[in-house]
Order: structure tokens, then C-alpha cells, then sequence
């Protein structure tokens, strides 16, 4: 590609303006997407809720409608990938980070700050676990499901251009091509810096807290995490470099095995009867739950509603940033499966797969709160370091150095696959959605999301990082409402056009 597209051209601006903001003002950019986050969540929850639930009902509605047998791709094509490398890069790119990060950390603050009832009691515990399975679980893989869909189906399907915009071909026809559709791809690799720098972040956040309980020389600070982002970098520039059949697909197979040995580590070194008996109820609990959570707001219980905002609103918004990321990728590696075999593989292997680590890994926490008295909420809330809960647990388990650096080395691997991933998307999106990005393209990218991260970090850590997500994805969720219309649209005239030739057929045999 020898000319710079529009969309790469208007979305470096931003984001350059954006970084160029950060390091010259920090105190100012926080004040003033604070403000945004604030007014975002109080004025637009409901919205962001009642979305989320749109997005999924529909995927479930495809895939056990009369469009579940037609092929993200012609009908002779098979899948690329192997069962197991789809389910790893997927899942490699759809959650990543979040999960370490998040695994002990969310489950032992709603036990202890619940949504509801008394705190540290029989009531929290279960309730926190069931959130962590609500945040984490059907909704936002049914946000991924939706937009990867809609790019393999019109992508391998309709042999259009690789981009959002060209999602929206049986809408607004043409005019993808023109300013509206440059405006839709420029909003899509906007929102998916953002989301994927705030994983990056917390990323950085996390080594450094890992770091600092293996060696208390080395400080959990600014600098410590800055310097974390720069070496990781380089680390996923020579993924990059080497490709998504060979980087992204290895790294993706190691973050697996990885995931499965730290997994089983807390499931075995733990009370393993107790976290057995907790996953068998919390499912029951989910699933019978699952309605009043997805529409639940507090409107009459000013903190009960704070508290969703601050986390059903804020994991909405951030896998809404997230979406034209995970969604381009998944699309771009699902080739050859059916509606039904795609939305089933993508909302049932990663839901459970997350339901199994939230209760492992909380379940253990809350464990050791409740009967053991290990002090793993005042670790975090000792200077608001969310980030120790993971290794704070660690350090009341067998091993706990061993395990340690294997939790690090999985952050890292995660860290670098979500950057490669997202340096590949951004590169499809701002290139006409070209399949395989120029080096050079993806390479700044890759720059662009190291340097947001950082002057996220910069200019207020933690609440920062999700202040962006919440910001940066209100745009798209207006995208991805649209995107349904236009994907049931393209399915109904695939669907007439076979029966009208079917019919046609009949009549010329008779």
C-alpha cells in the first residue's frame, strides 16, 4: 500500500493528539474524560444495559434461526484452524489480561463492597461470584459474536472489503465507500486503541505488582510500569514482525496451556471440594439470575446504582472498546464455520471457560477471607493496589514464588497477543481491510498503543485506564445496534434469493 487511507490518516490525528494531551497535560485529561465518564455513566447506564442484552438475544436468535446453516465463507470452505487454535486465539484476544488481572481482584471486592446485602457474608460471597460470571460471561462474548460475524459473513461471504463500514453494505450501499463509512472505521480503530491500551495497562500495572512481591527493590510505580510497557513492546513488535500463522497463533497456544496450568494449580493447591461446589452453584445461580442482572439499575437505591455503574456499566463500555478488536480478529480466523457452529463455539467453550476461572481463582479468595483470615482485602486496599490481590493469594498457597512467575510470564504472554492482535486489526481497518496490513502500518500502531497506554497511566492510573473505555466506546455501541439491522438484512436476502431460485428451478423442471 502506497497511499495512507483516510480512516489511518484521521484516526492517527486523533490518537497522536490524544497521546500529545496526556504528556503535556495529565492533570487536564483526567479532569476532562473524567467529567465525560461521569456524565457518560449517570446519563446513559440504562443504555449501555439495555444494548448489551439487544446484542445478545439476536446471536442467540441466529443461531438456532433458519440463517444458523449458512458459511462465514462459500460453501465448499472449510475452517483454517484447528478446534483448539481457534478457541485459544479467541480467547487469547477476546479477554487476555482482564482475566489475571480481575480473577481474585473482582470477586474479593464484591464480597467485601457487595451490590447488594451485608458485607463478608454468605450472601455477598455467592452474589460476587455470580457478577464476575455476569461480567465476564454471555454478554460480552455476545458483543464479540455479533461483529465478528458480520465481518466473516460479508468478508468471506460477499467478498466485500474487510472493514466496519463494509458491514453495512445492505443499508446504506455505496455510501460505505464514501465520508460515512470512512466516519464508522474511524470510530471503530479509535474506540479499539483505547480498549486495547487499557488492557495494556493494567497489564503493565500487574507485572510490576508481580515484580515487586518477587523483589521488593524493585518499586511498584509510574516509572516501573512505564519501563514495563517499553520492554513488553519490543517483545510484541517481534510477534508482529513474525506474523499471525506463526506469532499470534503460538503465543495464543501458550496462553492456554498457561491459563490451564495456573488454573489447575489453584484448583489442586486450594480447597478444591469447596471451589467444585461452588462452580456447580453459582451456574444454577447465573442462569436463574441472569435476567434481573441484565436489567438491573438501582434506580431507587442511589448506592446500590453507584455500584453498578462502576462495574456492570464500566465492563459493558470496555468490551463495547474492545469489540472492533476482538471481533475483526475472531472474524479474520473463523473462516469455513457455520452461523451455528460460530455462535455456539463463541458463547458456550470461553463463557464457561471464564465461569471455571472466576470461581477458581475468587473462589479461593474469598475462601481465604472468610474461613482463613488472610487479609487479602487490606493488601488491596492498602493503597488502592488492586493489582496484589493475585499474588497476595499466591503467598498463602504451596509454591507461592513458582507460581508467581507463572502468573508474570501469562500476563506477559497476554500482554503481548493482545497487542499483536490489535497492531494486525487496526492494520486491517485503516488499510481498506486489507488481509495481511503492510509491517510498517502495524508497526505504528503498535506504537500508538504502547504510548496511549503509558499516557494513561501517566495521567491517572487505574481509573484512567477505564475512564477511557467508557468514553471511547459510546460512539460504537450506536455502530453495533445498526450492525444488527444490516447483518439480519443481508441474511434475509441471501435466504430469498435461494428460495426464489429454488422456486425458479421448480418451475423450469414442471
Amino acid at each position: 500500500m502506497k497511499k495512507l487511507t483516510p480512516v489511518f490518516i484521521a484516526a492517527f490525528i486523533l490518537s497522536i493528539v490524544f497521546i500529545v494531551w496526556g504528556a503535556i497535560a495529565p492533570a487536564n485529561l483526567e479532569k476532562v474524560s473524567s467529567a465525560a465518564q461521569v456524565f457518560l455513566q449517570e446519563n446513559f447506564g440504562w443504555f449501555y444495559l439495555l444494548s448489551a442484552s439487544a446484542i445478545l438475544i439476536f446471536v442467540i436468535y441466529l443461531a438456532f434461526s433458519k440463517y444458523g446453516n449458512i458459511k462465514l465463507g462459500k460453501d465448499d470452505d472449510e475452517p483454517e484452524y484447528s478446534t483448539f487454535s481457534w478457541f485459544a486465539m479467541l480467547f487469547s484476544a477476546g479477554m487476555g489480561i482482564g482475566l489475571v488481572f480481575w480473577g481474585i481482584a473482582e470477586p474479593v471486592s464484591h464480597y467485601n463492597i457487595p451490590p447488594f446485602g451485608d458485607p463478608e457474608s454468605a450472601e455477598s460471597a455467592e452474589a460476587a461470584i455470580r457478577f464476575s460470571f455476569f461480567h465476564w460471561g454471555l454478554h460480552p462474548w455476545g458483543i464479540y459474536a455479533l461483529i465478528a460475524m458480520a465481518l466473516a459473513y460479508f468478508k468471506f461471504r460477499k467478498e466485500v472489503p474487510g472493514t466496519i463500514s463494509a458491514t453495512f453494505r445492505p443499508l446504506i450501499g455505496k455510501r460505505t465507500e464514501g465520508p460515512i463509512g470512512k466516519v464508522i472505521d474511524t470510530i471503530a480503530v479509535f474506540a479499539t486503541v483505547f480498549g486495547v491500551a487499557t488492557s495494556l495497562g493494567l497489564g503493565a500495572i500487574q507485572i510490576n505488582g508481580g515484580l515487586s512481591y518477587l523483589n521488593g527493590n524493585i518499586p511498584d510505580s509510574i516509572g516501573t510500569q512505564l519501563a514495563i510497557i517499553v520492554g513488553v513492546t519490543i517483545l510484541f513488535m517481534l510477534s508482529v514482525i513474525s506474523g499471525i500463522g506463526r506469532g499470534i497463533k503460538w503465543l495464543s497456544n501458550s496462553n492456554i496451556v498457561l491459563a490451564i496450568l495456573l488454573l489447575f494449580f489453584f484448583l489442586f493447591m486450594g480447597p478444591t471440594s469447596f471451589l467444585m461446589d461452588l462452580f456447580t452453584n453459582t451456574i444454577g445461580s447465573y442462569i436463574e439470575h441472569l435476567p434481573r442482572m441484565s436489567f438491573r439499575l438501582s434506580p431507587f437505591d442511589e448506592e446500590g446504582g453507584g455500584w453498578i455503574q462502576d462495574w456492570t456499566v464500566f465492563y459493558w463500555a470496555w468490551w463495547i472498546a474492545w469489540s472492533p478488536f476482538v471481533g475483526t480478529f475472531i472474524a479474520r480466523v473463523s473462516k469455513g464455520r457455520t452461523i451455528r457452529q460460530f455462535i455456539i463455539g463463541v458463547l458456550a467453550v470461553p463463557t464457561t471457560f471464564c465461569a471455571f476461572w472466576f470461581t477458581i481463582f475468587g473462589g479461593t479468595g474469598i475462601y481465604f477471607e472468610m474461613f482463613k483470615n488472610t487479609g487479602i482485602w487490606n493488601a488491596m486496599e492498602q493503597g488502592d493496589y488492586t493489582e496484589i490481590a493475585l499474588f497476595s493469594t499466591l503467598s498463602h498457597l504451596p509454591l507461592p514464588t513458582i507460581a508467581t512467575v507463572l502468573a508474570i510470564v501469562l500476563i506477559s504472554t497476554f500482554f503481548i497477543t493482545s497487542a499483536d492482535s490489535a497492531t494486525f486489526v487496526i492494520g486491517m481497518q485503516t488499510t481498506n481491510g486489507m488481509f495481511n496490513p503492510p509491517l510498517r502500518i502495524k508497526i505504528v500502531w503498535g506504537l500508538i498503543q504502547s504510548a496511549a497506554a503509558a499516557v494513561l497511566l501517566w495521567s491517572g492510573g487505574l481509573n484512567a485506564l477505564q475512564t477511557a473505555s467508557i468514553v471511547s466506546a459510546f460512539p460504537f455501541v450506536f455502530i453495533l445496534l445498526f450492525m444488527m439491522v444490516s447483518l439480519h438484512k443481508g441474511l434475509s436476502e441471501e435466504v430469498r434469493e435461494k428460495v426464489k431460485k429454488k422456486t425458479n428451478l421448480s418451475n423450469k423442471a414442471r
